[in-house]
């Protein structure tokens, strides 16, 4: 696969960095061996990850073909929400990733989808993430909606791009939050220098909107639901912890250390999912229970609160 830029702005940086800022889902080491193995042309000539670009620069990359493993079908329990012949919604649990990637390649969402409708999943994302049309972080529970054919494919994922779908999450933060309510307008995109983090002071961030609203308050900490009014990758997190009050359990863009013994991760829940439906056209919303871990711990802070 091959991809063509035309430099426009940007000048002087180094072509490394430009293509890890517009390639996000390639690492940075990666692109470098690109450019060293030769992959990496500018002006249809060979050039160093040190080059520094000039205005009118045209990048050509080649992206070597990645031969895909067979995803192996895993009897893995699932808690099925709503089902038809078109899209099924899956209460995921925590700890479970939703497609395989390096490191996870087994016990993933995609595994059990492959064993209990194997046939049935829409094809477009290609055999290691069929039928995926969004994806919720392996420590995230809840609400994720899966398609069965490439037509149901097509039209939720038009509805993701124009924001229409429905998506109310549940979260618990640090900090005593001011306002009842209020929303987080600012782009996101790669962080800067950590590339397996997303910030809000991105170069080339794209538009992310978060609005919340208070539901308890403990002191120290604030239960909220968060609806999403756009789908970035870590969007709740980013925005949560960019006002001051990162995510209960984030260790990734909250404190390194969680003051809850036995909370695993961020304490976030996809409740709420709302969409239409591609083939009857009317409005289908499905509600994910609060898993145990996270009633528990609002019993736990209501009792610190007395």
């Amino acid at each position: 696969m091959k991809e063509l830029f035309i430099i426009e702005s940007q000048e002087g940086e180094r072509i490394d960095r430009y293509l890890a800022d517009t390639m996000p889902k390639q690492s940075r080491s990666y692109l470098q061996k690109l450019i060293k193995g030769g992959n990496v042309l500018v002006n249809q000539e060979p050039v160093k990850a040190s080059y520094r670009l000039l205005i009118g620069d045209r990048l050509e990359i080649t992206l070597p073909d990645v031969k895909e493993p067979d995803i192996a079908a895993e009897n893995i329990p699932l808690d099925i929400l709503y089902e038809d012949s078109d899209v099924i919604i899956v209460n995921k649990p925590k700890q479970m990733v939703v497609h395989p990637a390096p490191g996870h390649y087994s016990g993933t969402l995609v595994n059990a989808l492959m064993y209990r409708c194997r046939e049935e999943l829409s094809g477009i994302n290609g055999m290691m993430r069929p039928g995926i049309v969004h994806r919720i972080d392996m420590d995230t529970t809840g609400s994720l909606v899966v398609c069965k054919n490439d037509e149901a494919h097509q039209s939720l994922a038009g509805q993701l791009k124009e924001h229409s779908i429905r998506r109310i999450y549940a979260a618990v933060v640090h900090g005593n939050i001011k306002d009842d309510e209020g929303s987080v307008d600012a782009p996101i995109g790669r962080h800067p220098t950590e590339r397996k983090k997303m910030s809000t002071h991105a170069k080339n961030g794209k538009p992310a909107v978060t609005h919340y609203k208070v539901l308890e308050r403990f002191g120290s900490y604030t239960y909220i639901q968060c609806r999403l009014e756009t789908g970035r990758t870590h969007q709740i997190r980013v925005h949560m912890a960019s006002i001051g009050h990162p995510l209960l359990g984030d260790l990734v863009y909250g404190p390194s250390r969680c003051p809850f013994s036995g909370l695993i991760g961020q304490t976030l829940h996809a409740g709420t999912l709302g969409f239409i439906h591609p083939r009857t056209g009317e409005y289908l919303e499905t509600e994910a229970p609060l898993p145990q871990y996270f009633q528990s711990l609002l019993e736990r802070l209501r009792g610190f609160s007395v």
